[in-house]
C-alpha cells in the first residue's frame, strides 16, 4: 500500500519561501468504499537548510486479515528559497525487499539515479522535480491565486510531468477539525491515467487534510486526516 498521491505543481517554484513550520506530525486514514484499510503517520522536520520526511502506512481492518502490510517511505534534501530540493528517496516494504526502491538526484548533473528490484538506470531531472513525497509540503509554497499548476514529479524509478488545476475552496470537516481548503484535482488526457484530487488545508500551511485517487480499473481510496500537529 503506498502513501497516496504523487501530485505536482511547478509555477510556484519561483515564489518566494513562505512561513513554514519546522516540525509537522500528521496522522491519515485510509479507506475504501467507507471501509478503513489503513492508517498513516507521517513526520516532517526542518532543520535550516536540510529536510527529512518519514511516511509509515500499515494495514488495519479487515485488510489487516489478508495483507499485513507495512510500507515506509523517506525524502531527505535541501530547503531553500524554491522550497524543497529532494536529494535521496527511499521506500521500504517490510517482508518484501524485492518491491523497495531508492533514488539519489544530481542536481549538478540533471540525473536521477534509481535502483530497483537489483536494477540501476538514470533519468533526466527536469527542474523543479519532486518525490512522491516532499511534493506533498512542496505545497507549503503554493500562491494563493495559482489556478492551473504543473510540476514535474518522480515516483524514485521514473520522472513524470503532472497537471492540476483548482476547483474550489471549500470548508471541509475532518476527524482533526474543519479546514478552509482549496480543492485541486489532477487533469487527465486519457482514460489510461489515474484520477485525483486534493484539499489543501489555506490556513495550516497548505498541508493536505484529503486525498482521493482512483485508478485505471476502478479501485477508490480516500486518505483522510486524523490528527494534524504543526511548530
Amino acid at each position: 500500500m503506498k502513501t497516496l498521491l504523487a501530485f505536482a505543481f511547478a509555477g510556484l517554484l519561483a515564489s518566494p519561501v513562505l512561513a513554514v513550520p519546522t516540525v509537522v506530525e500528521a496522522e491519515y486514514q485510509i479507506s475504501t468504499a467507507g471501509i478503513a484499510i489503513g492508517r498513516v503517520h507521517e513526520t516532517f522536520v526542518r532543520k535550516g537548510e536540510t529536510y527529512r520526511i518519514e511516511s509509515t502506512t500499515r494495514a488495519e481492518g479487515v485488510f489487516k486479515l489478508f495483507l499485513d502490510d507495512t510500507v515506509v517511505v523517506a525524502s531527505e534534501g535541501r530547503f531553500g528559497p524554491k522550497g524543497l530540493e529532494p536529494l535521496r528517496f527511499e521506500q521500504r516494504r517490510a517482508g518484501d525487499a524485492s518491491r523497495d526502491i531508492s533514488a539519489a538526484f544530481d542536481w549538478e548533473k540533471a540525473q536521477m539515479r534509481s535502483s530497483y528490484r537489483g536494477e540501476d538506470s538514470v533519468h533526466p531531472l527536469p527542474p523543479g522535480t519532486q518525490d512522491r513525497l516532499s511534493v506533498m509540503y512542496q505545497f507549503m509554497n503554493l500562491p494563493a491565486t495559482a489556478e492551473r499548476v504543473r510540476l514535474p514529479m518522480s515516483n524514485g524509478r521514473k520522472v513524470d510531468f503532472y497537471t492540476y488545476r483548482k476547483v474550489d475552496e471549500p470548508r471541509l470537516a475532518t476527524p482533526a477539525g474543519e479546514f478552509e481548503t482549496a480543492h485541486y484535482e489532477r487533469v487527465v488526457e486519457s482514460e489510461k491515467e489515474n484520477r485525483a484530487q486534493l484539499w489543501l488545508a489555506r490556513d495550516r500551511f497548505n498541508l493536505p487534510v484529503r486525498v482521493v485517487f482512483e485508478d485505471t480499473k476502478g479501485l477508490k481510496l480516500e486518505q483522510t486526516i486524523v490528527s494534524l500537529r504543526t511548530r
